[in-house]
């Protein structure tokens, strides 16, 4: 009869300490555990309380405390910094006048930081302004009295966690609060419903030193590769011919710091929503696949590109648009288009094209003709957002900051981005701070208190 040890067995054996299992005796190694786990959660009371740690929650949690309020702000992820941090969304984009993204900018190293330290530097703001932070707690549950959210509940290891507070700012992305809430909510654009499409970025090395890049549709059009073709020509034959997905007719690469190193902005999955499991499982596999593939036609067409490789696949696939709220104003695509001015605004000088990926196709949703197969975004003139977009109707005590505010399919696609985001958190936690101060609700603050501290 053969007599057979494993390596675990072997190891304790030599040590002299019994293990669980092993001959039946008891373990003095290890913790022991209750057959039944004590995860009954916890509660927690705060005066503002911040559901999401991107640019917006970060934003509205830091300028809320620096004002004196107690914050708390969750984070369902173990970083803070949302979709730079975790879906690798480099650089940042988008112009806005706020001092406090300026700051932000000279401690992360502006809009191409660094993602492995990013969300440290986030940290550091949060706690030197008496912020607490709460990773690894996904808010769920709105906690309501009548038409009043008074907290929520979050999921965590610990069991459910019940934070009230006096006022909830939801900067989830998705609306997810102000949703659970009772607020009206919006998505996609109108006729079909469709939503943007979800990516994944990656980042690649091996980049030849006089490599070009192209970081948009119109730089595309513009990059000559070889005698007769251009960026666009040689993506577009491709996407036609089956060598890239139906869906990828724009490859937009950007430098990143190192040598050799970039940022890739290609992949796109069509027709799914950002708000539904089984799309999101679908978009993550999908985009991934998608991305091997643009490499090897980057590999074959792209100058300086031959001998590139993956070096860094996100987390979590980029969601561009699902929910937004109705709020007590709607931004809409003709006050970007002018530059509208607001009296009560909390941003000003926001800045971005409309920037809408076709929900049903490749390349830009406009001007797609002969001149411009992939097409081109609208242009917009430096516009402000009113502290009325980020109020939510039907629902008090609870302020929206980021890319779920109250404005259309195309306004939206211009502050979505990240620094216009920060900057709307920012005017957020002002607004809150203030009202609490002033022992006030956050549609009556004073505005003019509150813009002399965001626009000193």
């Amino acid at each position: 009869m053969s007599f057979k040890i494993n390596r675990r067995q072997l190891i304790g054996a030599i040590s002299g300490v019994s293990l669980m299992g092993f001959c039946g005796e008891k373990s003095f190694s290890a913790q022991t555990i209750p057959a039944v786990a004590s995860n009954s959660g916890r509660n927690f009371e705060t005066e503002i309380l911040v559901c999401g740690g991107g640019p917006a929650g970060f934003a509205a949690a830091t300028n809320a405390a620096r004002l004196g309020r107690k914050v708390l702000i969750l984070e369902r992820y173990g970083r803070l910094g949302g979709m730079g941090i975790h879906a690798r969304v480099w650089p940042l984009m988008g112009g806005v006048n706020s001092p406090f993204v300026k700051e932000v900018h000279a401690k992360i190293g502006g809009n191409g930081f660094d993602p492995e330290r990013a969300d440290l530097y986030l940290a550091d703001f949060l706690e030197q302004a008496g912020a607490t932070i709460l990773l690894h707690a996904w808010a769920t549950e709105a906690i309501t009295d009548g038409n009043r959210i008074v907290g929520v509940k979050a999921i965590s290891k610990e069991g459910i966690l019940t934070i009230r507070a006096k006022l909830v700012i939801d900067a989830t992305g998705d609306a997810d609060i102000a949703l659970a809430a009772g607020v009206p909510c919006e998505m996609g654009r109108g006729g079909d419903g469709l939503v943007q499409p979800m990516s994944i970025m990656f980042a690649i090395e091996g980049v030849a030193d006089n490599a070009k890049y192209s970081g948009s549709e119109e730089s595309a059009r513009a990059i000559k590769i070889g005698d007769n073709e251009t960026w666009e020509t040689v993506t577009t034959r491709a996407q036609k011919n089956g060598e890239l997905p139906a869906t990828v007719g724009v490859v937009r690469t950007y430098k990143m710091g190192r040598s050799g190193k970039a940022c890739v902005n290609a992949t796109q999955i069509n027709g799914l929503f950002g708000t539904k499991v089984e799309d999101l499982t679908q978009a993550e596999l999908e985009c991934r696949r998608q991305a091997f593939r643009v490499v090897e036609f980057m590999r074959k067409h792209i100058p300086g590109y031959e001998n590139i490789y993956v070096s860094h696949m996100p987390a979590v696939i980029g969601v561009r648009e699902t929910r937004r709220i109705c709020g007590l104003e709607q931004l809409k695509r003709e006050d970007l288009i002018t530059g509208r001015k607001w009296d009560n605004a909390i941003v000003r000088g926001a800045r971005f094209v409309l920037d809408i990926h076709n929900p049903a196709g490749g390349g830009q949703a406009e001007n797609q003709d002969q001149h411009q197969i992939q097409g081109s975004a609208a242009q917009v003139k430096p516009y402000d957002i009113p502290a009325t977009c980020v109020i939510p109707q039907k629902v008090d005590g609870l302020l929206v900051a980021g890319r779920c505010i109250s404005g259309t399919h195309e306004a939206h696609s211009s502050y979505r981005v990240q620094n216009i985001c920060m900057a709307i958190g920012t005017g957020v936690g002002v607004l809150a701070a203030t009202a609490l101060n002033d022992n006030t609700i956050p549609v009556e603050a004073d505005m003019k208190k509150i813009q002399k501290i965001l626009f000193p």
